[in-house]
């Protein structure tokens, strides 16, 4: 399984998200706790917003390891945005290639997942059968996340130009749903690990789910408060004044103050709304 972080907030610069914390994201890529594989070198990418030039993200994704890429430590001093994804990845479906790295983009949305859908191979053909001429041609690499993200584009509809969120999070239930209708379908047994965060630079949601209860989904945390804030490897966040909002949504805890990281339940959603202010929901 694969490491990321969705950060939504004040201004800030990557380079404090992906290599500043004492357990950043770059540390995970090849040490990683919370996972019984440690490695996560099968590529890497980051998607960012510059909105005063485009409302589409910037992207940029690489199949080199990511604690090892000089173009990655060169860009991430020199980028300032309110709204990053990053995302280390280890392969699970499809090869290691730049079209299977995460974030995956369409027009003004950013993708990423962690986890897989067990059994793809038997679920992609009629998954597939379900997408629109325009969204399968969209399809790029051979990864179930890209395709799940695809099912989410169907399932928007005709909302697909400018979703809120509300419309995100249904399409985001009914994609679900779907999964798990194929499945059942064409019996296929092995569960669905779906975390994942989607955004279009204002909002946010985010995902923790399993698709049987009483397994384990894969850790996810988010922290929030006035301010993101990094000095010696350690990251908090300022809780200084109320009408200031700042949310990182992330895999694995960037530093050991647990007190900094509340934990997503399985089977929950949270959504960061475009006044920042942050909301959490079963599934």
């Amino acid at each position: 399984m694969c490491r990321f972080l969705a950060y939504r907030g004040r201004s800030i610069c990557v380079d404090d998200l992906l290599f500043q914390p004492v357990n950043s994201l770059i540390r995970q890529s090849a040490h990683a706790h919370e996972m019984k594989e440690p490695l996560n070198g099968d590529g890497f990418g980051i998607g960012w917003y510059a909105k005063e030039i485009d409302p589409d993200p910037g992207v940029f994704v690489s199949v080199r390891h990511a604690w090892n890429d000089r173009n990655l430590r060169y860009i991430a001093p020199k980028i300032r945005s309110d709204c990053i994804f990053a995302h280390v990845r280890a392969a699970s479906h499809g090869e290691v290639s730049e079209t299977n790295c995460h974030p995956f983009h369409y027009r003004q949305y950013l993708f990423m997942h962690n986890g897989n859908i067990d059994g793809f191979h038997h679920v992609k053909r009629f998954l597939r059968r379900r997408l629109s001429d325009e969204v399968y041609e969209w399809i790029r690499g051979q990864t179930d996340s890209e395709h799940f993200f695809a099912l989410l584009l169907e399932n928007l509809g005709a909302k697909r130009e400018e979703a809120g969120e509300a419309e995100m999070v249904r399409a985001l239930k009914k994609s679900f749903a779907e999964i798990e209708e194929i499945k059942k379908r064409h019996q296929i047994r092995e569960p669905s690990y779906l975390n994942l965060a989607v955004t279009d630079g204002n909002y946010v949601v985010a995902t923790r789910y399993v698709s049987r209860p009483r397994l384990r989904a894969p850790t996810l945390y988010y922290s929030e408060g006035s301010q993101y804030e990094i000095k010696d490897g350690i990251c908090r966040m300022r809780r200084s004044d109320p009408k200031e909002h700042t949310v990182l949504i992330v895999s694995e805890r960037l530093t050991n103050r647990k007190g900094d990281w509340k934990k997503i339940h399985s089977n929950h959603m949270l959504v960061v709304h475009e006044d920042l202010r942050v909301r959490l929901s079963p599934l």
